[in-house]
C-alpha cells in the first residue's frame, strides 16, 4: 500500500486517501468535534475531492467523542464569526433560509453516492448533528462506549441535516419518533440490537474492525457493488414488480459487461 495522501485539512476536517480507501477524520478533539458551518463546507469539499479510484470512505474522529453535535456558539446571539446567526437566518426570507439549510445539508448527502460505500466508525458521543453524520453513511461500526442522541427537539428545533429518513429506514417510524422526541441516549449495545449499528466492537478494536469491513467490500468487483447498492437504496420506494424489473436490468448490464458485449 502507498502512504496516505492528505487531500484536505481545514476547519476540523482531514481527508486522506490510500489506494481505494479514503478516510475523513473529524480532527478537533479539544471541542469534541463539535460542528459548524465551516466544518460542513469542509465536509462538502471532501466529497468533491475524492479521487475516482476510491471505493470505500471511512468516517472517523479523533479524541473521546465522535461528535458532540452543533457547536454551542451557534446558540449565542452573535453566532459564528462571519456566519449568519440563528436570529439572522430567522429574519431572512423563506427562500434565503431554505438555500442556507440546503447548503448545510450538502455535507451530509454525498456519503450515499452509489459509487462509494461509506463506513462511520463511531465512538463516544454522537449527538445531534454528530448522530446525523453517522446516519449519512451506509454502514456504522460502533464502539461499545458509543452514545447516540438526537437532541434537536429539546432545543425547539428539528433534525434537518438529512438524518430523519435513514433513521426511520433503519429502526422504523415508532422507534425513530421516540428517539427524536425524547432526545434520550441510545448506547452501543442497543444501537446494534435495533439495527442502527451494523457491528458492535470493543473500543480498542474499532479501527481494525472498520479496516476488515473495508477489505471485505473491496474483495467484490466494483461495478457489481455499485449496481447492488443502487438496487438496495431504491428498493423501499418501488413496488415489488418494479424492483424485479430493476434487478433484471441491472443483471443484464452486468452480464453484458462481463461478456465484453457493447450496448
Amino acid at each position: 500500500m502507498s502512504d496516505p495522501n492528505v487531500l484536505l485539512e481545514r476547519d476540523g476536517v482531514r481527508l486522506t486517501s490510500e489506494d481505494a480507501v479514503a478516510t475523513v477524520t473529524l480532527c478537533n478533539p479539544d471541542k469534541r468535534n463539535a460542528q459548524s458551518p465551516a466544518l460542513w463546507r469542509a465536509l462538502t469539499e471532501a466529497g468533491r475531492l475524492l479521487p475516482g479510484s476510491v471505493r470505500v470512505v471511512v468516517l472517523r474522529a479523533e479524541g473521546v467523542s465522535f461528535s458532540a453535535g452543533l457547536d454551542r456558539q451557534a446558540f449565542t446571539p452573535e453566532g459564528f464569526e462571519g456566519e449568519p446567526s440563528f436570529a439572522d437566518l430567522a429574519r431572512g426570507s423563506e427562500k434565503e433560509l431554505d438555500v442556507t439549510i440546503a447548503a448545510y445539508q450538502d455535507a451530509f448527502t454525498w456519503w450515499r453516492r452509489n459509487d462509494l460505500i461509506t463506513i462511520a466508525a463511531v465512538h463516544g458521543h454522537a449527538i445531534g448533528a454528530g448522530f446525523q453524520l453517522a446516519l449519512a453513511c451506509d454502514l456504522r461500526v460502533v464502539a461499545d462506549d458509543a452514545q447516540f442522541a438526537m437532541r434537536e427537539t429539546s432545543l425547539g428545533l428539528v433534525p434537518d441535516l438529512g438524518g430523519t429518513k435513514p433513521l426511520t429506514d433503519l429502526v422504523g417510524y415508532g422507534r425513530a419518533l421516540e428517539i427524536c422526541a425524547t432526545g434520550r441516549y441510545v448506547h452501543g449495545a442497543e444501537a446494534e440490537r435495533i439495527g442502527l449499528a451494523n457491528l458492535l466492537v470493543p473500543g480498542a478494536d474499532l479501527d481494525a474492525a472498520v479496516l476488515d469491513l473495508a477489505a471485505a467490500i473491496l474483495a467484490a468487483p466494483r461495478d457489481a457493488v455499485i449496481e447492488t447498492k443502487a438496487l438496495l437504496r431504491d428498493a423501499s420506494g418501488r413496488a415489488y414488480d418494479d424492483q424485479r424489473a430493476a434487478e433484471r436490468a441491472a443483471q443484464a448490464r452486468r452480464l453484458r459487461d462481463l461478456a465484453g458485449v457493447g450496448e
